[in-house]
C-alpha cells in the first residue's frame, strides 16, 4: 500500500511539473478584464478532466484524482502564477469550489442528497427496508428476477435521474443482496435506467433541459423537437435492450465478470473499499412493513413531480407540459423531498414505530451516509469549473463547425463521438446539450431537411448521456455509486466495458442514420432505429458466445 502511495504522489507532482514548464512561457500578470489562460480554447483545456479520469483508473483513488485534476486546471489558468492557481481553485467566481458550494442549484443537490439520506436511515430504523426485502423473497424467486425487478423499478421513476438512482439503489438493495447480486452489477443497473431512461422519457427534468438548450429564434418547437428525436436517440434504447439481455442471459464480461463470481461466493464488494461502512448493517424494528417503505416512496415520487410542476408556475395557469419544460429540478426536488420528510416521520409515529428521539438520531446518520457523495460531487462541479475557465466548450464549438459541410451526411455520427468525449471530460450531459444544440441547430437550420436536425440532435443527446453514463466525474455516476452502495472506481470500471459495447453500435447507427437521412427526404432514416437494435443484439450474443468460449479454456 505504501509503495501505491508512493507511486501516486510522484505522478502527481509529475503533473504538476509538467503543466508549470507548459504554461511558464506566459507572464504571469494578471488583468481581470483581459485575462485569458495560454491554453485557452485549445486541446490543453481537456487536459484536467482526462486527468482526473485516468488517475482514477489507474491508482483508484477518486478522491484525490479529482482534486489531481482540479490543480491541474487552475495550473493551467493560471499560467505557472501560485497565487492565481489557489486564488481560481477556492473563489474563481466561475468555477472556485467556494462558488462552486455557494451556487443555490448546487445547494439544492446537496440537500436533496442529505433528506434521501435520512429518509433511508428512517426506513431502515422502522423495518420498512427488511419488511420488503422479505416480501420481496417470496416473490422474487432468482437473482434474474431480482435485477429485472431493479431495472423495472429503474424504468418506473423516469422523472429525474438523481431522484431515480438513489430510490431505485435504497430499495433494491436489500432485495439483490440476498440473491447475492454483486454491489458493483446493482450500480450498473441503476445507472443503466437512469439518464437513458430520463433522456426518452418526455415528462422529466432531461427533457426541460433539451428543451430549454434550443436557442430563442431559431423557430423550432423545442419540445416537439425532442418527441422526434426520441426513435433516434440510439444509446439510450441499445442501453436498455442491452439490460434486458445482460440479465436473461446472464452475460457478465470485462472486470464485472469477476464481481459477479465473486459475489456468488459471497464477497458483493469484491475490494477491501466500504464506502458507507456499516449502512446496510444497522439492526431493524420487527414491527415494522412493507407499507412503511412502500408509503414514504410514493409519497417522495408524488411530491417531487408536485413540486417540479410547481417551480414551473404550473399552480399559475402554465400547462403540466409547458411547467415541466420550465421546472427548476433542484428546487423542486428539495421541495418534494421536505415534504415527504414531514409526511413521513407523522406517519411512523402516528404507527407507533418510532420516537421523536429516533427520528432526530436519524438525521446525522443521513448526512454521514451522503458525506462520500457530497465529497465526489462538489470536487466534480470545481473540475468542470476549471473546465470551462479554460475555454474548452468554445474547442469543441470550433470542432464541430469545422465538420459541417462536406460531411454533412456522417455528420451525426462525428457528434455523437464529440458530445460523448466532451460529457465524459466534464461529467455533464445538459452542459454537453448547452454547447452542441445551438451548433447543431446554426448548421441545419438554413434549409436542410427537418430530419437531419432531429438525428443530429439526437446524436448530441446520446452522445451526451453516454459520457455521462460512464464518466467518473458524473454526477449521476456518482448518485449510483451512492444508491448501491458500491466503490465509485469499482463501478466506473465494471461498467466501461458495457458502455463501450452500446456506444460502438450507436455509433454504427448514426452513420447508416445520416446517409438515409442525408439521402432521403422522407422518415427512411428511422429504418436505422431497427437495424441499431438487431446489431445491438447480435453484438451482444456474439459477446457471449467469445466470454463462453474463454471461461471454458
Amino acid at each position: 500500500m505504501k509503495k501505491k502511495n508512493i507511486l501516486f504522489l510522484v505522478v502527481a507532482v509529475g503533473i504538476a511539473a509538467l503543466l508549470i514548464g507548459f504554461t511558464i512561457n506566459t507572464p504571469g500578470t494578471i488583468d481581470p478584464e483581459n485575462y485569458v489562460p495560454a491554453v485557452y480554447s485549445t486541446p490543453g483545456a481537456l487536459l484536467p478532466p482526462i486527468i482526473a479520469i485516468a488517475l482514477a483508473l489507474i491508482t483508484k483513488e477518486v478522491y484525490s484524482s479529482l482534486f489531481v485534476g482540479i490543480v491541474a486546471g487552475a495550473l493551467l489558468y493560471a499560467n505557472g502564477n501560485l497565487e492565481l492557481m489557489l486564488n481560481t481553485m477556492l473563489f474563481n467566481e466561475d468555477g472556485g469550489m467556494i462558488y462552486k458550494l455557494a451556487d443555490s442549484w448546487n445547494v439544492g443537490i446537496l440537500v436533496f442528497l442529505v433528506i434521501l439520506g435520512i429518509m433511508v436511515a428512517l426506513m431502515n430504523l422502522v423495518g420498512g427496508s427488511a419488511a420488503f426485502g422479505q416480501w420481496a423473497s417470496t416473490h422474487i424467486k432468482t437473482r434474474v428476477g431480482a435485477q429485472l425487478a431493479t431495472m423495472v423499478l429503474g424504468v418506473l421513476i423516469f422523472v429525474d435521474d438523481y431522484f431515480n438512482c438513489l430510490t431505485v439503489g435504497s430499495v433494491m438493495r436489500p432485495v439483490t443482496d440476498r440473491y447475492q447480486v454483486s454491489r458493483a452489477k446493482l450500480a450498473y443497473l441503476i445507472d443503466a435506467t437512469a439518464a437513458p431512461v430520463c433522456i426518452i422519457a418526455p415528462v422529466s427534468s432531461w427533457a426541460a433541459a433539451v428543451t430549454s438548450s434550443v436557442p430563442e429564434g431559431s423557430d423550432i418547437n423545442g419540445f416537439s423537437m425532442f418527441l422526434h428525436t426520441i426513435p433516434y436517440n440510439f444509446y439510450a434504447l441499445a442501453t436498455l435492450l442491452m439490460v434486458v439481455i445482460v440479465i436473461v442471459s446472464k452475460l457478465d464480461y470485462g472486470p464485472m465478470y469477476l464481481h459477479e463470481k465473486n459475489a456468488l461466493n459471497g464477497d458483493l464488494f469484491t475490494t477491501e473499499s466500504r464506502p458507507y461502512g456499516n449502512a446496510d448493517e444497522e439492526p431493524t424494528n420487527p414491527k415494522g412493513k412493507v407499507f412503511d417503505l412502500v408509503f414514504p416512496i410514493a409519497v417522495l415520487i408524488a411530491s417531487c413531480i408536485v413540486g417540479m410542476i410547481y417551480t414551473g408556475g404550473f399552480f399559475s395557469g402554465e400547462s403540466f407540459v409547458n411547467a415541466f419544460a420550465n421546472a427548476d429540478a433542484s428546487m423542486g426536488l428539495v421541495l418534494g423531498s421536505m415534504v415527504t420528510l414531514i409526511i413521513t416521520f407523522c406517519f411512523y409515529m402516528v404507527r407507533g414505530v418510532m420516537t421523536f428521539q429516533e427520528f432526530t438520531s436519524c438525521i446525522p446518520e443521513g448526512f454521514k451516509a451522503m458525506v462520500a457523495p457530497i465529497l465526489i460531487l462538489t470536487m466534480a462541479w470545481t473540475l468542470s469549473g476549471m473546465t470551462g475557465l479554460l475555454g474548452a466548450k468554445y474547442y469543441v464549438h470550433d470542432l464541430v463547425s469545422a465538420s459541417a459541410g462536406a460531411l454533412n451526411m456522417f455528420l451525426p455520427a462525428i457528434i455523437f463521438v464529440v458530445a460523448l468525449f466532451l460529457a465524459f471530460s466534464t461529467g455533464t450531459s445538459w452542459g454537453t446539450f448547452a454547447i452542441l444544440i445551438p451548433i447543431v441547430c446554426n448548421v441545419f437550420g438554413n434549409g436542410d431537411t427537418y430530419e437531419m436536425l432531429v438525428i443530429s440532435i439526437a446524436a448530441c443527446l446520446s452522445g451526451a448521456v453516454c459520457g455521462d453514463h460512464c464518466s467518473p466525474i458524473s454526477d449521476t455516476t456518482i448518485m449510483a455509486s451512492a444508491g448501491a452502495h458500491c466503490d465509485h472506481v469499482n463501478h466506473v470500471s465494471t461498467q466501461l466495458p458495457y458502455v463501450m459495447t452500446a456506444a460502438a453500435v450507436s455509433f454504427v447507427g448514426y452513420i447508416i442514420a445520416g446517409i438515409l437521412g442525408y439521402y432521403s427526404e422522407d422518415s427512411l432514416a428511422l429504418a436505422a432505429t431497427p437495424i441499431t437494435l438487431v446489431l445491438m443484439i447480435a453484438v451482444l450474443f456474439l459477446m457471449r458466445k467469445i466470454h463462453t468460449k474463454d471461461a471454458a479454456e
